[in-house]
């Protein structure tokens, strides 16, 4: 039996139950493709712009009611421990995927819209419809497909895409912690190889994410070994790590993080979230753009079954005001990466910021965007 629906969203995580409840809102028939439970906790940042806080007011998220950490503040520090604290312009907000992508699900079946738990094995387009193959042998078939599937998906093999034919030098690690930490502050810590973010969520919980090259990781059994050895000759980490105490039975990993370009179409499916491009986490913007690209598709989706444009049309528009309004972002992001790896540049920008404080609110403004 096929089962038919108007929009199908492949990836259940932040960009695309967003999308979902966007479009639910919109009254067309949707359907999620997640394969896993909720809640589940991610390798995830876990900061979230204020940016976003209109749209999600919008669509009907009552983001306040998960009880996040308001985060106005931030503090970066070198290799060596040099810090620099700052404002964060719009500021932001501390909240977990565990909480949040369990509250957006929720949201999507009080709205009408239908989660399917289970795999997606292929995406085929003919006659202007889609056609969805799950593990369990059924059969989807759609008008349109949002592709929401995250960093790297076997769905990405299946659709041929360029970047995950490429071996990626970036290994992910997140935990939760106990401890003391302020309530309004994000921290960036550099280390060899790769840097930290640091910040609240709710429930009073330490989320610790960090980013490393795994040619620096690999020369240690493992990841106690690796912070020991590494992590902590940044003595501002050391403090944070020492004087915590971990919730998780063990750190989450996620290997091969490619920050290369990825097309925004495929196939006629909508890339969104980290499925169309991932901006390096020490930006701290990675969620809100997930969000925001969320609203961007579902906007053209909505103009597309209003039969208002053009299949063509939506898609090139799609391409057209992603880049217009990430692109920048991303470039910025990669330059900042490169710049805060190297300990002789990242020593030569920390002491112009200290120097110059006014430049850091200017640095951050050029990772985020102006509010939904």
């Amino acid at each position: 039996m096929i089962l038919r629906n108007e929009v199908s969203i492949i990836g259940g995580g932040l960009a695309g139950l967003t999308a979902a409840i966007d479009l639910l809102n919109r009254n067309y028939d949707v359907v999620v493709f997640e394969k896993n439970e909720y809640p589940k906790h991610k390798v995830c940042g876990e900061f979230i712009s204020n940016e976003v806080l209109p749209y999600l007011k919008k669509i009907g998220l009552d983001v306040e009611s998960l009880h996040p950490k308001n985060i106005n503040k931030t503090q970066l520090s070198t290799h060596s421990g040099k810090i620099i604290k700052g404002k964060l312009p719009l500021g932001g907000f501390g909240i977990s995927r565990y909480i949040l992508d369990n509250y957006l699900y929720k949201k999507v079946l009080e709205l009408g819209g239908k989660v399917v738990k289970d795999s997606v094995t292929s995406i085929d387009f003919l006659d202007d419809i889609f056609s969805i193959s799950t593990q369990s042998n059924e059969i989807f078939q759609s008008k349109i497909v949002l592709g929401a599937f995250g960093k790297r998906s076997n769905l990405d093999i299946e659709l041929n895409r360029k970047f995950i034919k490429q071996k990626s030098p970036w290994l992910g690690v997140k935990a939760h912690y106990s401890g003391n930490f302020p309530n309004d502050l994000v921290g960036l810590h550099n280390f060899e190889g790769g840097y930290c973010g640091v910040s609240k969520v709710e429930n009073d919980v330490i989320n610790i994410c960090y980013l490393v090259q795994y040619e620096s990781f690999k020369k240690y059994k493992n990841i106690v070994d690796f912070q020991e050895n590494v992590i902590f000759k940044n003595k501002n980490l050391e403090e944070i790590f020492k004087e915590s105490n971990l919730l998780f039975e063990n750190p989450l990993t996620i290997s091969q993080i490619s920050f290369e370009d990825k097309p925004k179409i495929e196939n006629h499916v909508l890339m969104i979230g980290d499925s169309a491009g991932l901006i390096h986490p020490l930006c701290g913007n990675g969620m809100a753009m997930a969000i925001h690209s969320a609203k961007i598709a579902s906007e053209l989706v909505d103009d597309f079954l209003q039969n208002k444009i053009s299949r063509a049309s939506m898609e090139s528009n799609y391409i057209s005001i992603w880049n217009k309004t990430f692109k920048k972002r991303l470039q910025f992001g990669k330059f900042l990466s490169k710049l805060l790896l190297n300990s002789y540049l990242s020593k030569i920008t920390m002491n112009l910021l200290i120097a110059f404080p006014f430049l850091l609110p200017i640095i951050i403004k050029k990772t985020h965007g102006k509010p939904l």
